[in-house]
């Protein structure tokens, strides 16, 4: 075990009482609108799920079947576990879990996203789904008017049960968690990694596509600004969920004809007409799933820079790593700009490799902002090649051939018609 030593100093301290702490459920639309679960116990439910990615663990699987062994879901209740990898069911079933889970009528999925995204098991309209998954936003479950809680994986077990929100501090005490006796698996269906002197055959069927590969960043940017959105545009809103678009995830030109499909049906054709664009957002812009085909769908739509008062995290660094300027603009900024003006970022280029300050000039006012764009300095170079994927080509040809990455911003003010490159040997 790794310890303090015993003498050691510390700036601050928080003390949590964990005895003080109650289940909480997030109500639809939002994962953020979260409430003790003694504001909606009792609400009828009619759907119950847990696992996937967030808990699907062993000590979520083991917790849920500690809850349920003896008992029987609830006759108005289908209950439905997706384990968080095939090695977890394989361990519940060695252990026995999957005996008890059954016998109480749990549904044992596969080891998918599933559900989380709308793929199977939508819930009927006009009910109550509790979920203890992570997400939550509206009609992410693939019902438009959808009714979806979260909770944790022992709540929803619990609820299960009742067939209605329930506090599982009204049942038995948990026992104490039981790890199995080695997480040791089949290696069944694992592919090992080629050898340093083989070279694995890529089959690619007719909807896997080349990935794109994006454009160095100009020194000036003239574009139009195709999308003015409000805060919290989660990536459901800029790449759906669901198995219409889904599918397309291996085919970027097919998946990009749903960006923003249901906030703005129209954003694609502008896209497509005006060749090269920008979006401009509120606050926390790409909330959500950490889905890739957020960034590149747009960046294959000629979407080269994102002006908004805050992002999520995850999402920009995706932006980054697909060549998208991440530009963060102050509120009376963003209430100054228009949807179909066209804006100039002046010392693109040279702004991002120095202090991140960045000159935005208003076409249609003649105004002028200032929008930041900070970045540690392997972001600043993944960046200004175009994207994670030019920034390591060019590494690769630098290290083989003498060439100098990254590549060179293409000549004029980047406005010429959106073409993303593509990376032929890429699957």
């Amino acid at each position: 075990a790794v310890d303090a030593d015993p003498d050691a100093e510390y700036d601050d301290a928080i003390e949590l009482d964990l005895s003080s702490i109650t289940p909480l459920v997030a109500l639809p639309g939002s994962p953020d609108k979260v409430v003790p679960i003694e504001e909606v116990a009792g609400t009828a439910i009619e759907q119950v799920m847990a696992g996937s990615c967030t808990n699907g663990s062993w000590e979520d699987m083991w917790s849920v079947a500690q809850v349920v062994r003896g008992g029987r879901v609830h006759a108005s209740v289908s209950f439905v576990l997706f384990p968080g990898s095939h090695r977890i069911l394989e361990l519940m079933a060695r252990e026995g879990l999957v005996q008890d889970l059954l016998a109480a009528g749990v549904v044992i999925s596969e080891s998918t996203c599933g559900a989380c995204p709308g793929i199977g098991h939508v819930p009927a309209a006009g009910t109550k789904s509790l979920r203890a998954f992570n997400r939550n936003f509206p009609g992410r479950s693939g019902t438009k008017d959808d009714q979806v809680y979260l909770c944790s994986s022992v709540v929803a077990a619990a609820s299960a049960l009742t067939g209605k929100i329930t506090d599982p501090r009204t049942r038995p005490p948990l026992p104490r968690l039981v790890l199995p006796a080695s997480f040791e698996a089949s290696e069944a269906g694992f592919v090992r990694p080629a050898g340093p002197d083989e070279r694995p055959e890529v089959v690619r069927g007719p909807n896997i596509k080349d990935v794109p590969l994006g454009e160095p960043v100009p020194d000036r940017l003239s574009a139009p600004v195709l999308l003015k959105a409000g805060d919290k545009i989660s990536t459901d809103h800029i790449s759906p969920g669901g198995s219409a678009a889904l599918v397309f995830r291996s085919n970027v030109p097919a998946i990009a004809e749903f960006t923003f499909k249901y906030l703005d049906p129209e954003f694609v054709g502008r896209a497509k007409a005006a060749g090269r664009g920008m979006i401009v957002a509120g606050e926390l812009y790409g909330q959500g799933s950490s889905r890739e085909a957020a960034a590149v769908a747009p960046m294959h739509l000629g979407i080269r820079a994102v002006l908004a008062k805050s992002f999520a995290p995850i999402h920009r660094a995706n932006l980054i790593n697909w060549g998208i300027v991440p530009l963060t603009i102050e509120p009376d900024v963003y209430d100054a700009i228009e949807q179909g003006e066209r804006l100039t970022l002046e010392g693109l280029r040279a702004g991002l490799a120095a202090n991140g300050r960045i000159p935005v000039v208003s076409e249609r006012t003649g105004a002028r902002y200032t929008a930041r764009c900070i970045l540690t300095p392997r972001e600043r170079d993944i960046l200004l090649a175009g994207g994670l994927l030019a920034h390591t080509r060019a590494a690769a040809r630098f290290l083989g051939g003498g060439l100098c990455p990254p590549s060179e911003p293409p000549p004029g003010d980047g406005a010429g018609k959106a073409g993303a490159r593509t990376a032929p040997d890429s699957g």
